[in-house]
């Protein structure tokens, strides 16, 4: 017979370690690339020496003169607070009871739920690798009705439910869930228990979520940001990384220039390339257009790409439009206290009844932060101009989840 016991076996020793491995593994192609370690993690913070320049104490001298004077490597303490990351799942006390006597039912209710945080904690983690750790989604430019038009909408989907800023201030009283996200015009339609006035200007984050994200690409590339990790980039300018800002299209020569920078300037081996879909439509136009052959390659994941002289070149929904990355994932770490665990209360249990309700609740948590050792070694290449038709600025429509027109 199905009682919560069992159901809390099962999420405990069936589903923990396959979300485990979904969330660190397949949920995104840069994450995949990026090593885990508790090392480094002290209390509720890392504390990382990143090594700089090199070891000083070399040099040719005569055959009885003095040996060259002594000089240890460079080192910078990076200090940065561990990040708070939950996974919530929730089923009713009817469902468990109604399944009490069926176990493939059972089963079936347990899969859909963790499908639906793999789901979404797979999209929220891939949007935080390239955020700033604000957790900005976008910026409106106006409101009709429950319409919203914004910046941008790829950190957008349906069911996410967000807060709304103005400044620091926060706007909406209850949170605001996207019921529609309108891809082409760059709006989204949202429903709230309470009435929101939005203009333009104001920010969207993930609900609850404001400043307490993971440090992704956005923060190591903000030219506006004094610091990093702690660290001021005044002191240290090698904490700044090779930014290139053109107006030219996508071509083997614009990404050679980054990645011989970066090789022969700092000693950084370029071995991943993350776009956004429109300029990596771009670069198969550029090699098609010269007649050469598109290298394939599969990446960790099941995730298969195209090539740079092998080094692969990946989409991801999260880049803007006009951007690449050239990114040596050597340096990156994710410092975690733990990997993915059930928040669990003083006598042991992780489904939890919520208070006033017929349902039971259980949240999957992890604390770390993601840290570059090397933000010098990393490249972004922006307002890459591409002759290639975005297809979410044509006329399209979708009939049973076909594309047509």
């Amino acid at each position: 017979m199905v009682t919560l016991q069992t159901a809390e076996s099962a999420l405990k020793n069936v589903y923990l370690g396959v979300v485990a491995n979904q969330l660190n593994v397949n949920a995104n192609p840069l994450l995949a690339k990026i090593k885990h370690s508790t090392k480094d993690v002290w209390g509720k913070e890392v504390r990382k020496l990143a090594p700089f320049g090199i070891n000083g104490g070399v040099g040719a001298g005569s055959e009885d003169g003095a040996l060259p004077a002594s000089s240890g490597n460079g080192y910078v303490q990076f200090v940065a607070d561990l990040k708070n990351l939950y996974g919530k799942i929730e089923i009713s006390d009817k469902a468990v009871r109604a399944s009490a006597n069926n176990i493939g039912a059972f089963v079936n209710l347990l899969s859909d739920e963790m499908e639906g945080l793999v789901k979404a904690s797979s999209f929220n983690l891939g949007r935080m690798l390239y955020g700033d750790g604000t957790g900005l989604l976008a910026t409106a430019s106006a409101q009709s009705d429950k319409t919203v038009t914004c910046d941008k909408v790829n950190n957008l989907i349906e069911g996410m439910l967000i807060d709304v800023y103005n400044a620091s201030t926060k706007v909406n009283t209850s949170p605001m869930k996207i019921t529609y996200v309108d891809r082409v015009n760059k709006k989204f339609t949202y429903e709230c228990a309470s009435t929101v006035t939005i203009s333009s200007g104001y920010k969207f984050y993930v609900q609850g979520s404001k400043d307490f994200e993971i440090t992704g690409l956005g923060k190591i590339f903000d030219s506006s940001a004094s610091s990093i990790y702690g660290v001021s980039k005044t002191e240290y300018p090698w904490l700044t990384p090779y930014t290139s800002t053109t107006s030219t299209e996508i071509s083997d020569i614009l990404i050679q220039q980054a990645v011989d920078f970066l090789d022969m300037n700092v000693d950084s081996k370029i071995n991943f390339i993350t776009c956004s879909s429109q300029v990596r439509r771009a670069y198969q136009e550029y090699l098609g257009a010269y007649r050469r052959n598109i290298d394939i390659t599969e990446l960790e994941g099941g995730y298969k790409t195209i090539t740079h002289n092998g080094i692969p070149v990946v989409a991801d929904r999260f880049v803007d439009d006009d951007t690449m990355y050239l990114l040596n994932t050597d340096d990156f770490t994710i410092h975690e206290l733990c990997d993915w665990k059930w928040l669990e209360g003083e006598d042991g249990r992780i489904l939890k009844q919520n208070q006033g309700y017929p349902t039971y609740s259980a949240t999957l948590v992890k604390y770390a932060e993601l840290i570059c050792d090397k933000p010098c070694g990393q490249a972004k290449i922006s307002g890459i101009k591409s002759t290639v038709t975005n297809p979410f600025q044509t006329n399209v429509t979708v009939n049973n989840g076909e594309v047509q027109g």
